[in-house]
């Protein structure tokens, strides 16, 4: 099988939980057969900063797919809708515009808890699915 080029896009902005995100991401890769050197890690500030990050490196020739890891936790204002749904749409995009994977593993929860819940070690962990999921559509995508 050819070699499978993955870029990350990963949010600062809480990172208390996008990295626990990233490692869980990395080691699923590496599961999946992506090689370290095919890995690609790129920090933003935030999560409405990953969408042109993303669109950016899956226009890259040598991108097979993008995977977006953010936490996007509700406050007391509005803020939390506009960052969520803006970041998904626009997540959306870059895979619609570069017609490659860009895979979303950004978490939009209530509260941190439920943040922590979606980023364990050994129990769930939503950086690890976004892995599993890039890889399965990126064989999915040189198939058809």
């Amino acid at each position: 099988m050819t070699k499978i080029h993955i870029a990350i896009v990963v949010s600062k902005f809480n990172d208390f939980i996008t990295k626990k995100l990233l490692h869980a991401c990395l080691k699923e890769l590496r599961r999946h057969g992506v090689d370290e050197r095919c890995m690609t890690v790129v920090w933003v500030p935030g999560s409405m900063e990953i969408p042109v990050t993303a669109l950016r490196l899956a226009k890259k020739k040598n991108v097979n797919a993008v995977i977006c890891l953010g936490a996007v936790i509700r406050g007391e204002t509005y803020h939390f809708e506009v960052v969520a749904n803006e970041t998904g749409r626009g997540i959306m995009q870059a895979g619609l515009l570069s017609g490659k994977p860009v895979i979303m593993g950004v978490l939009t929860v209530h509260t941190v808890s439920q943040a922590h819940k979606r980023s364990q070690d050994k129990g769930v962990n939503k950086g690890r699915d976004a892995a599993a999921a890039a890889v399965e559509m990126v064989r999915l995508l040189k198939k058809i």
